[in-house]
């Protein structure tokens, strides 16, 4: 950030860092809280993001109903995301079982929701799928709805690594009115309640945005979520 002085033109470069970043609600029940994640936390969430995506099912690129390929790359975890519809195994890309919903990423989903929105709703809170996208610096992701979930509990979202542009819409269609916002690593976004069906998407990356110390430079985003299905079949 750059600051000019009234008096004399002085130009002064501050760190980002020095000014807070403040908590938003871009609608209600669409919760940012900027830096939730310290560095330290952050590392280890690369860390374990390397290890979701060698397996069992490894990360890849998901193929769009239309034969389209997403611009992205995906790995989940507890119930296996493909467009549109949740499965226990991995049916796009061989038929392997999904690794569990890790405990590490439910106790997080609950302390996130508490810190969106209290104690009492963290409480209610069962995520069971998580969904890790890796973004190129060419990779960007379309307008959507969550709309596979048999519950209307929030989603939780972390950033990790490169800033993005993300856009958060309103419950009707993928036109406006939106916002745009800029994402950055250790950024928590939820959203729940009147905005849970929003449409959102990320407009783009900000390459060479990544935070020093935390061993990425693309971006990673975990996004948690609690399905409302039970067993082992599929669900659309």
């Amino acid at each position: 950030m750059t600051l000019r002085s009234a008096d004399n033109g002085t130009v002064t470069d501050l760190p980002d860092a020095l000014i807070p970043r403040p908590r938003r609600e871009l609608a209600p029940g669409a919760v940012l809280v900027p830096d939730w994640l310290d560095p330290v936390r952050q590392r280890e969430l690369v860390a374990l993001c390397r290890a979701w995506a060698v397996g069992p099912v490894r990360m890849r690129s998901p193929r769009m109903p239309n034969g389209g390929v997403m611009s992205v790359q995906s790995v989940s975890l507890g119930w296996h995301w493909l467009p549109y519809r949740y499965s226990r195994t991995a049916d796009d890309v061989g038929g392997a079982a999904v690794a569990p919903f890790p405990d590490v990423l439910r106790r997080l989903g609950r302390d996130a929701v508490a810190a969106a929105y209290g104690r009492d709703e963290a409480a209610r809170y069962e995520p069971d799928a998580a969904l890790v996208n890796y973004y190129d610096d060419a990779a960007r992701m379309g307008m959507h709805q969550d709309r596979e979930e048999r519950t209307d509990a929030p989603v939780v979202s972390l950033s990790l690594g490169t800033s993005c542009v993300f856009r958060f819409g309103n419950t009707e269609n993928r036109n406006r009115p939106w916002q745009d916002v800029e994402l950055a690593s250790g950024d928590l976004f939820v959203f729940g309640g009147p905005s849970r069906f929003a449409y959102h998407g990320v407009v783009r990356t900000l390459p060479g945005t990544a935070p020093t110390g935390i061993g990425f430079e693309g971006r990673l985003n975990i996004t948690l979520r609690q399905t409302g299905l039970s067993g082992t079949g599929s669900a659309r």
